[in-house]
């Protein structure tokens, strides 16, 4: 029972009520009805020591009592700290806490303003020892309740993903909820969607690319309704988004949990080789993005560029001062013979690499330097052409004469497996198949060259890539480097960059999208 020091002044009580799932709360009468009645009532048999309900309604419907972040008790709390409120009433301890930590801190709230905790049901109040310490009990054995359930809980979770069970969580592009069965269903048109996410990486090889290349062709994120009714997803592509879609095992037909696959109910959207293919990739950007954040020295045009007075390769190389790095590319002549020897000795790294970086985006910038390029390019792949034709004929007539030798051999040893014969034998066999494969090979790189796209297609392809560059990670700006140029030669006075046949063609089929691959829309689903 509250004693009253002043008769005269009314006890104002604050009816607190929570509940921790939403389901019956839309009914007319529910738990939260029915907790603040048993209150009040509570409330109205101590109407002769003045106790008054107040007529604000501190509830939180749908609330965990596992934390304090409810809306109607930060309320409540408020008032308290205003000095608006003598005693809290709950029908149930654990309605107001079920954390014994966080309970404690309440109590000790009220306490600091001569609040008064009384709980209709259990029949005691704070204003006394003992109450305490039925208190303390009486909650820690709703935290361990409370712990149990969670417990158990997981434990369901972790049993119904094993089993490949879908347990809920965000929408997934690519799939509906059959809410009733709790399975997840394919929907087509998104299937399609991903499908093309996983085919456009595949060539691309770029996340940001990729996510680019959706936004402009008007695709979007999931978009769905949340139970309260309100919109959520729907939004632009991002990176991140394109490489969460890449690695979901359950395009796979798989379910997820801590880190063990398990065969899933639903079908799979993805085959196993485009997801293969897909990831294979993933690991290599992400390798080369390690070794170039723990390199020391970066080196783009490793292996490409040269010096021309010397004709000799130029290799990277740092140097410290005043404990700043700076990196160069050396002449791999002057090294050896002596600076002394060599115009060109050495170049600044930053430098020139930018020099191509700035050269290379004007090209993707410039309707006419791309067609300057592209003609000079496609004399250049006809001269190739000619060259890998006459490389082909000359290995066709060695494979001839190998045949004929091989057969003279044959005939010439009959039946015998040993011998200088045999030996000469064998080495014919091994040449003629050194032989052909470098046909095959030189076949290969003529078929490259085989479809090439008009001018213009090229030009237009291009120049999606130019807003990009300055976003692009440092290993695909180095790919797209590798892809393009053959030579960069340095002169005392300048340098000369010599761009591969078909770099241009190469690098615009892979940013085009396939003219069967038109832009889809996609339905928003609950």
């Amino acid at each position: 029972m509250i004693a009253r020091n002043d008769k005269t002044k009314p006890v104002r009580c604050a009816v607190y009520t929570r509940k921790s799932h939403e389901e019956g709360l839309e009914q007319e009468f529910n738990s939260l009805d029915a907790q603040r009645e048993a209150c009040e009532a509570y409330i109205a048999s101590q109407k002769h020591e003045g106790w008054k309900a107040l007529a604000t309604h501190y509830d939180d419907g749908g609330f965990t009592g596992g934390n304090m972040e409810r809306p109607g008790l930060k309320a409540l709390l408020a008032d308290i700290e205003a000095g608006g409120v003598d005693v809290v009433m709950v029908y149930k301890v654990d309605r107001l806490s079920r954390s014994l930590m966080d309970f404690s801190k309440l109590v000790a709230l009220f306490e600091a303003h001569d609040v008064a905790f009384v709980s209709v049901t259990q029949r005691f109040d704070t204003t006394s020892s003992m109450g305490r310490l039925t208190l303390n009990i009486l909650l820690s054995f709703a935290q361990f309740e409370r712990e149990l359930c969670g417990e158990r809980i997981r434990d369901k979770i972790a049993s119904a993903k094993r089993k490949g069970k879908y347990v809920g969580g965000r929408p997934l592009l690519g799939y509906d909820v059959d809410r009733e069965r709790m399975r997840l269903l394919v929907n087509k048109t998104e299937a399609k969607l991903v499908r093309h996410v996983f085919d456009r990486f595949c060539r691309l090889g770029s996340c940001m690319l990729v996510a680019r290349e959706l936004n402009d062709q008007g695709h979007r994120m999931k978009a769905w309704v949340t139970k309260k009714g309100k919109p959520m997803g729907g939004g632009m592509w991002k990176k991140t988004d394109v490489h969460h879609l890449l690695t979901n095992r359950r395009y796979l037909g798989e379910v997820m949990y801590k880190g063990e696959s398990y065969p899933g109910e639903h079908e799979a959207i993805v085959d196993r080789k485009v997801w293969d293919r897909a990831a294979a990739i993933l690991f290599e950007n992400r390798a080369v993005r390690a070794n170039q954040t723990r390199s020391k020295t970066s080196a783009v045009l490793k292996g490409l560029i040269r010096c021309e007075c010397c004709g000799a390769a130029m290799a990277p190389t740092y140097t410290s001062r005043h404990g700043k790095r700076y990196h160069y590319y050396v002449c791999h002549a002057a090294a050896k013979k002596g600076y002394d020897t060599c115009e060109v000795r050495s170049v600044p790294g930053g430098q020139i690499e930018q020099a191509v970086f700035t050269y290379l985006r004007e090209i993707f910038a410039d309707p006419a330097m791309v067609a300057r390029t592209f003609r000079a390019t496609r004399t250049q792949a006809a001269g190739q052409r000619r060259s890998l034709n006459r490389q082909k004929k000359a290995l066709e007539k060695r494979l001839r004469d190998l045949r004929k030798g091989i057969g003279r051999l044959v005939r010439a040893a009959g039946d015998k497996d040993d011998g200088p014969l045999a030996d000469e034998l064998r080495k014919l066999n091994d040449e003629y198949t050194d032989v052909e494969a470098q046909v095959q090979q030189v076949e290969a790189q003529l078929d490259q060259q085989e479809g090439v796209p008009a001018e213009r297609d090229v030009a237009g392809a291009l120049r999606t890539v130019e807003p990009l560059w300055a976003e692009l990670f440092p290993a695909e700006k180095e790919r797209i480097v590798r892809l393009l140029v053959e030579t960069v030669s340095v002169r005392p006075d300048g340098l000369t960059i010599r761009l591969r046949p078909t770099g241009l063609v190469t690098l615009a089929a892979e940013v085009s999208p396939q003219e069967s691959e038109e832009p889809q829309p996609l339905e928003t689903t609950a």
